[in-house]
């Protein structure tokens, strides 16, 4: 296992973000963590599994594993689903015998009538002894009996696990519970919660397993072990073992200080944490942390404990009403995992109807708010840390700075909604709104939009290029860079390929409404990943205008609504393509669809408002250096696609040195890469030869093709080692 926290945080302090307590920070360097979700997490209120939750903590727990993060599971919620099931099978059982009976008893008046004229016999019935009665009064008295049947069978039903299944609220006593806890609730709550886990694994292409545990299996040395090493084995196998109680077997009944012996889930995740060494401990649960009150009970007075430690007082708050535990389990489950001489050194409590809560306690770096509430080690150095963070009175501290920085974000937002420009937001919301209605019609429609604009930057070329020329001679006055100025080129070429492209979109399937995974997760509960519109795209751009063609087609196809703002050195370009793909939107759908749906942003401002409009834009797609995308994902609650650098990367395979190709073809190709479009973003920028391609001398001759087109070629290391550059890196 890797060294413990207060090693790693040492050289971690000097590095860590401005915005990030360290003692936080330390939580994200652990290699092997327990998460536990509690039936409240789990479930809805309904008692019925919640997928929206599940499917998040599926997704983000294959995060996890794909960071190299071993995650042991442990989930409640076995019995909740137990109870549906069996609830639906006693009814359906219940029914099917009821409509037994009915079927016997129309049987017997059909013998009845047709032996009506024939002298009476003395008959029998499993219910019924009748002798020497009338055909009337037979068929009055069974009727009766069978009335009367049904009633004993429904009081019988009644009082046994229908009854049960619908108490409100759980007996407490020992002796209530022996009488009152079936496990057969767990028994089929388990295959129901697996089947569930393993259909929601697979989507995110993780692999789950099945570990049922009773207190015997902890407290006997030989079981442990074979426990302890069956975990090690599928952890460091990439498989995410799935832990619960096996109720079914063990029909747990009391609570035990005993720290070997669990009394519930919580203490099951603590008892797990430690006997296979998970270094951080997340318990999930449906309120934000530890409070020194009950939320529920006192709203008003209950304060959110950023850290926890053995001095402070908490007054515990009413029990879920599906799962056995409550906040006083949790804390003390808290304190049980990370108790000296444990490798668990934290645990965190927190609010697990936070979709993003797992990412944010053990991936994000820079996360401004602290989450749930932090248990550390006694007198370890991470909960002296934590302690120097938060202050003596953390719980003061923190309230008042949330409620200070509630308040002057209000304010801020209030002022920035007065200043807003008028004409923005409807912008946005004109684009919405035809977006739905381009969505919905067929895609005929969006393939004739396709073609009017190619066939108007044919028909229009002249005054596209005109337009252009402003723009041109323009930034040759400025001081604009060559690169730049090559970028803001429109040519009759150019606009030829445009047109080109245009078609090639259209002559493509719909690319909506397409099944992309279809999955039954249980009878009658069928998944299906289905392609829809994003909604409204705002996307920036710079200096290229042609990129305005290029993105509006796409955003065409796919029907969705679009703002776009181009560099300012191509205002008198991008003003004239707009008015031409609008003219083409109206010209192909008569109107029907308006040229609202493509919306040009002129100024910064504009854009700054649009970035506040969270709630009509759907989408940020900043095309620039990293300066742009940064700010744009600093000044946005939209969620934004944002780049890195450019890696635009060319790699020669081994496969190149094969009969079937020519030498000069593959250095064409490569050549063609770097100098076709130079001033593009999506030149060549590295290339990658295999060995083999050095070997056989094809790197020699690639390498001599880009230096006559006038490239210049600096080297790796290896590069370098074998001759194939002059200039280092």
């Amino acid at each position: 296992f890797i060294p413990s926290f207060e090693s790693q945080q040492t050289n971690k302090q000097t590095k860590m973000s401005e915005t990030t307590k360290s003692s936080r920070l330390a939580l994200k360097s652990a290699r092997r963590v327990c998460i536990k979700a509690g039936t409240s997490v789990v479930a809805n209120d309904d008692g019925r599994p919640s997928l929206m939750r599940l499917g998040s903590i599926a997704e983000q727990i294959a995060g996890l594993v794909r960071e190299g993060v071993e995650v042991v599971f442990v989930s409640s919620g076995a019995v909740g689903m137990g109870k549906r099931v069996l609830r639906n099978q006693t009814q359906m059982q219940f029914r099917k015998k009821q409509w037994q009976e009915q079927e016997h008893f129309h049987l017997l008046q059909e013998e009845e009538a047709a032996d009506n004229n024939s002298p009476q016999k003395e008959r029998y019935h499993p219910l019924i002894h009748t002798k020497n009665l009338s055909g009337n009064d037979l068929l009055q008295q069974q009727q009766q009996q069978h009335e009367e049947d049904a009633e004993t069978i429904m009081r019988r039903n009644s009082k046994s696990f229908v009854s049960l299944l619908e108490t409100e609220s759980r007996p407490r006593t020992l002796g209530a519970k022996k009488k009152v806890y079936d496990s057969a609730c767990a028994a089929a709550g388990q295959f129901e919660m697996m089947n569930l886990y393993s259909s929601l694994m697979k989507t995110v292409d993780i692999v789950a397993s099945q570990i049922l545990v009773t207190q015997q299996d902890f407290k006997d040395i030989e079981s442990k072990q074979n426990l302890s090493y069956a975990v090690n084995r599928l952890l460091k196998n990439g498989i995410v073992p799935i832990v619960n109680e096996n109720d079914a077997v063990s029909a747990n009944l009391g609570y035990t200080d005993d720290p070997d012996v669990f009394s519930d889930n919580d203490s099951l995740a603590a008892l797990c944490a430690r006997t296979f060494h998970c270094e951080v401990l997340l318990l999930l649960t449906d309120v934000n942390g530890i409070y020194n009150l009950s939320p529920k009970e006192f709203p008003d007075q209950a304060k959110l404990l950023p850290l926890y430690t053995i001095n402070d007082g908490i007054t515990e708050g009413a029990k879920s009403n599906q799962g056995r535990g409550g906040m006083g389990a949790k804390v003390k489950a808290a304190q049980s995992a990370v108790e000296i001489g444990s490798t668990c050194r934290a645990c965190v409590v927190a609010n697990g109807h936070n979709l993003t809560i797992i990412q944010q306690v053990f991936l994000e770096k820079d996360v401004v708010d602290w989450q749930g509430t932090l248990v550390c080690t006694p007198g370890s150095d991470l909960e002296q840390q934590a302690i120097q963070e938060y202050g003596t009175d953390s719980t003061a501290a923190a309230a008042a700075a949330k409620e200070e920085t509630k308040s002057s974000s209000t304010a801020m937002t209030a002022n920035k909604e007065e200043e807003m420009d008028d004409e923005t937001r409807p912008k946005a919301v004109a684009a919405r709104a035809q977006a739905r209605k381009l969505a919905a019609m067929p895609y005929q429609v969006r393939q004739n939009i396709l073609e009017a604009i190619a066939k108007a930057l044919e028909t229009r070329e002249a005054e596209i290029i005109e337009a252009n020329n402003k723009d041109v001679e323009a930034a040759a006055k400025g001081d604009i860079s060559d690169v730049l100025q090559k970028r803001l080129k429109l040519t009759p070429d150019k606009l030829a390929t445009l047109a080109s492209g245009l078609r090639q979109i259209a002559s493509c399937h719909d690319p909506l409404n397409a099944i992309q995974v279809q999955r039954e997760l249980s009878q009658d509960l069928i998944l299906k990943e289905v392609t829809v519109p994003i909604g409204v795209l705002l996307i920036i751009f710079e200096s290229r205008p042609d990129s305005m063609v290029q993105i509006a087609s796409l955003s065409i196809a796919s029907g969705n609504g679009l703002l776009l703002k181009g560099g300012k050195e191509a205002s008198y370009s991008n003003a004239k393509l707009a008015r031409v793909i609008g003219d083409a939107i109206e010209e192909a759908t008569n109107g029907t669809v308006t040229r609202d749906i493509v919306g040009l942003i002129e100024s910064r401002s504009q854009v700054d408002d649009l970035l506040k409009c969270s709630d009509v834009i759907d989408l940020v797609i900043p095309r620039g250096g990293n300066a742009l995308v940064n700010y744009i994902q600093q000044n946005t609650k939209i969620p934004v696609l944002g780049h890195a650098d450019g890696v635009c990367h060319v790699y020669v395979d081994p496969s190149a040195n094969a009969p079937a190709f020519q030498a000069q073809d593959v250095c064409r190709l490569v050549v063609d890469a770097k100098t076709n479009y130079p001033a593009a973003c999506n030149a060549m920028e590295t290339l990658l030869l295999h060995q083999d391609a050095v070997t056989s001398g094809l790197a020699s001759q690639i390498l001599m093709a880009l230096r006559a087109a006038g490239v210049t070629c600096l080297g790796g290391p290896t590069a370098m080692k074998c001759g194939l550059c002059d200039h280092a890196a």
